[in-house]
């Protein structure tokens, strides 16, 4: 079991503060481990453990638990027959019918320590904006990224190995679970297309009532294949009329935000950097995990210029970032990363191979006229920086290296 610091060190300011700790991520990224790894953690500072108790509610153990009422009664029960019971750790709380209620109610009485996990975003709003506003804090989990990747694998990062493990990285992707199978990559594709079917049942279809399931595979496979390309719906339903179907554009609208809350995928604004307006049209789309692309379209290798850049998106995000697409007159940056107060500016090409793929990558961020750190990041391994722009072999960014 890896140790995900990364995340270890965004949840421990808040044990034993009276917030509910709420872990979201996509099916399979880790959240039942990363569970687990708490627990741990709490054990090594002497808690014990008949004062934790945890429920996975996709286990048919607890299929007696399905609403709020029933939950906290159960709670309750354990709670007399052993008054250290303190923390408590739900999985997958949203198959559990109004579970905010249950939650709000536990939180109310001061004696416990709540950590929760989800696989949809909406575990996040309505009710539960209601219920449990400014008393919970959220932890975004991702798969693995390629330093875990390295990690997880005990893998070598001498220069000579890392160049051949990123390109594994770049087919296999980040799920956990690969580990068991990860010399036998017709395995590996199997269980990511599972994944993919498992999200798109049972965090899609399911909770967005969506019937036409070839419409939402099409529209899918659309994303799927132009994943870094900016378009928009009425370009979908444009290419559909095309092929003869006609389909609104506020129907594949609403399919896009169903994979969003499912976080099968992450919808990236554009923003204007001279103008600082936020632009409403042709946003771009980027996978939770470049290996289900892989998987279920294929072409990683051949489309390698988009699949780095969902790998430096993703890493963004692990990293605690807001980020958008730039802007700067007609010309495109790819990423504007912002955190408390602080900014910077990348730049994804895959080889830096002639001068004017120089000019292009380098001359975007020469437009902006700020002192925020400004980078391109590619697969050469000599150092091109140039006018106060950092230059960096793609692979030591990610792996933190200076």
């Amino acid at each position: 079991m890896i140790n995900r610091e990364l995340y270890m060190q965004k949840v421990r300011p808040f044990i034993d503060k009276n917030l509910v700790k709420v872990i979201t991520g996509v099916r399979r990224c880790g959240k039942s481990v990363m569970m687990q790894l708490i627990q741990a953690e709490l054990k090594k500072v002497g808690i014990k453990e008949q004062q934790m108790l945890a429920i996975n509610f996709e286990d048919m153990s607890y299929t007696s638990l399905t609403d709020a009422t029933s939950l906290h009664d159960e709670v309750m029960r354990k709670f007399s027959a052993n008054p250290t019971l303190k923390y408590l750790f739900f999985d997958e709380i949203q198959e559990v019918k109004e579970w905010e209620r249950c939650i709000n109610s536990l939180l109310s009485k001061g004696q416990f320590d709540i950590y929760i996990t989800g696989s949809n975003a909406n575990l996040l709003s309505g009710e539960l904006a209601t219920f449990l506003a400014g008393r919970y804090v959220e932890i975004n989990l991702y798969p693995f990224s390629f330093k875990e990747f390295l990690d997880l694998f005990n893998l070598k990062t001498a220069e000579s190995s890392v160049d051949a493990n990123f390109k594994r990285y770049l087919q296999v992707g980040g799920f956990p679970f690969i580990q068991h199978f990860i010399d036998d990559p017709l395995a590996i594709a199997q269980y990511l297309k599972d994944i993919y079917s498992s999200v798109l049942i049972k965090d899609v279809m399911k909770r967005n009532q969506f019937r036409d399931v070839d419409l939402l595979e099409r529209t899918l496979l659309y994303v799927i294949a132009h994943v870094g390309e900016t378009f928009s719906a009425n370009s979908i339903s444009k290419f559909f009329k095309s092929e003869g179907r006609k389909v609104a554009p506020e129907t594949i609208l609403n399919q896009l935000r169903g994979c969003e809350e499912a976080f099968l995928f992450h919808k990236v604004p554009r923003v204007d950097l001279i103008g600082k307006q936020i632009l409403q049209v042709n946003e771009k789309y980027y996978m939770v995990d470049h290996g289900i692309r892989q998987a279920v379209y294929g072409s990683n290798q051949r489309d390698i210029q988009r699949i780095l850049e969902n790998v430096v998106y993703m890493e963004m995000l692990r990293r605690d970032y807001t980020v958008r697409v730039g802007r700067v007159g007609d010309q495109e940056v790819d990423f504007v990363c912002e955190k408390a107060g602080e900014r910077l500016y990348i730049q994804v090409s895959y080889l830096l191979a002639s001068d004017e793929t120089v000019e292009r990558e380098f001359g975007s961020l020469l437009m902006i006229d700020d002192n925020f750190p400004k980078y391109v990041l590619s697969m050469d391994q000599f150092d091109l920086s140039r006018q106060g722009i950092i230059h960096q072999y793609l692979p030591d960014f990610l792996l933190g290296r200076k």
